[in-house]
């Protein structure tokens, strides 16, 4: 079987190492903030086919039989990009999650449980801070940097954004590398408190960065 290419990366369907059941493991990462979705297995066949659709599919142990994705409910997964490990023997599915759920349970991952409890799965950093800000909307405490925002609307909030603009620019102008970090993070974390202010999702400004590239 020869090399194909999806999203301009090449792919040695021969030359991936499979186990004894002609198996790889497949992991499924969600495109825009890393969130590690499930995984699955694949097979030299669904591999294939996972890049001329250019959607994922998966080979089902228990049934022995290619799995499409989503084919029954609706939750495909679109391919973005394909990658395996140093030992060829593990790949990487970069996917866009339609629906935003990829487990049969319900849920947006399978890796959802700690310690026999749900928790949202990791992503980056700044979804991970949203998510916290969200969570202050929901459960209020007076005590909150954030909820004091929020309780000031949009003109406290636009008030910080301009302040740490500005220290931005002076950062910048100083040429201080450790001082621009510090007040970029600042400026990023008041604009995630007018993200949430308006219930504008984090994943939208990241479908726009995602578009201009």
């Amino acid at each position: 079987m020869s090399s194909s290419k999806t999203n301009n990366l090449t792919i040695p369907v021969d030359k991936i190492r499979y186990n004894e059941q002609g198996l790889v493991p497949a992991i499924a990462q969600d495109y825009l903030d890393g969130t590690v979705l499930m995984m699955a297995w694949m097979n030299p066949e669904s591999l294939q086919k996972t890049i001329d659709t250019e959607e994922a599919w998966y080979w089902s142990r228990s049934r022995q039989e290619l799995w499409h994705k989503g084919a029954t409910s609706g939750h495909i997964q679109k391919v973005r990009s394909l990658r395996y490990d140093c030992d060829s023997d593990a790949l990487l599915v970069t996917i866009e999650q339609i629906g935003d759920i990829a487990c049969h349970t319900g849920e947006r991952s399978c890796f959802h449980q700690v310690e026999g409890t749900k928790k949202a799965p990791p992503a980056d950093t700044l979804s991970e801070v949203y998510r916290v800000i969200r969570d202050r909307q929901v459960h209020p405490n007076e005590t909150s940097y954030t909820c004091q925002l929020f309780a000031g609307g949009d003109n406290k909030i636009l008030k910080k954004i301009g302040e740490e603009s500005a220290e931005v620019v002076m950062a910048c102008k100083d040429d201080d590398g450790d001082a621009i970090a510090s007040e970029v993070a600042d400026l990023f974390y008041h604009t995630l408190v007018a993200l949430a202010h308006h219930d504008v999702d984090i994943r939208d400004v990241y479908r726009h960065l995602q578009s201009r590239r």
